[in-house]
């Protein structure tokens, strides 16, 4: 246990210098010792959905659009929060959602990412932190969760972009999907997972229109 308090303390200190690169290490399930989470707010729409509609025209498959996601964040695609909004040559998407404060004495940031993988429902591989061979992109399941109709399973050793998240899996229709986000203040473990089930519970299926 000693060595799951000590990761969480490496998680806070690295959280800040991976979020604006690809992630700088792996997150375990350590026992949450922080204090209650805050309600997240009521399940709502996808407010953003002009965005979201586009990308899944764009990869002919269905997209999640975040109906919540933590303040200051908003889930629109192509604001400034977003990051990260790529496709890849297979259709496969990351949208990366990201707000670092760099001015209290502590510091913060969230960071949140949304992936697809249309066609797939086997676990893509990366390249390992030393570039020698590959590993799985996602590993370590952890337990699942039900919500919104979504049967997620919770993966805590992830990679690239996701490295130091908790990490949700599913899938739909055939396809592979994720919603990862950051263990770093000012989330501690278990206000963390308050927020994953929230965002979860409030993503909202957008199909391919043409």
């Amino acid at each position: 246990m000693a060595g799951m308090r000590a990761l969480l303390v490496t998680a806070a200190a690295a959280g800040a210098c991976a979020l604006l690169a690809a992630g700088c290490g792996e997150v375990r399930h350590p026992k949450a010792e922080a204090s209650p989470p805050t309600p997240a707010p009521a399940k709502v729409g996808c407010k953003y959905r002009a965005g979201w509609q586009k990308l899944a025209n764009r990869i002919d498959a269905d997209v999640y659009c975040p109906g919540w996601l933590p303040d200051p964040l908003k889930g629109q695609i192509g604001s400034q929060n977003n990051n990260i909004n790529e496709v890849s040559k297979d259709r496969s998407y990351l949208e990366s959602f990201i707000w670092q404060d760099t001015d209290g004495p502590g510091g913060g940031a969230l960071h949140v990412n949304l992936r697809g993988y249309p066609g797939r429902t086997t676990i893509p591989t990366c390249q390992n932190f030393n570039g020698n061979g590959t590993t799985p992109c996602f590993a370590d399941p952890a337990g699942t969760l039900s919500e919104n109709g979504i049967q997620a399973t919770l993966y805590t050793v992830n990679q690239d972009a996701d490295a130091w998240h908790l990490l949700y899996l599913w899938h739909h229709n055939n396809s592979l999907y994720t919603l990862s986000e950051h263990l770093s203040p000012p989330l501690d473990y278990r206000k963390l997972m308050s927020y994953l089930k929230h965002e979860l519970g409030t993503l909202v299926l957008v199909h391919p229109s043409t």
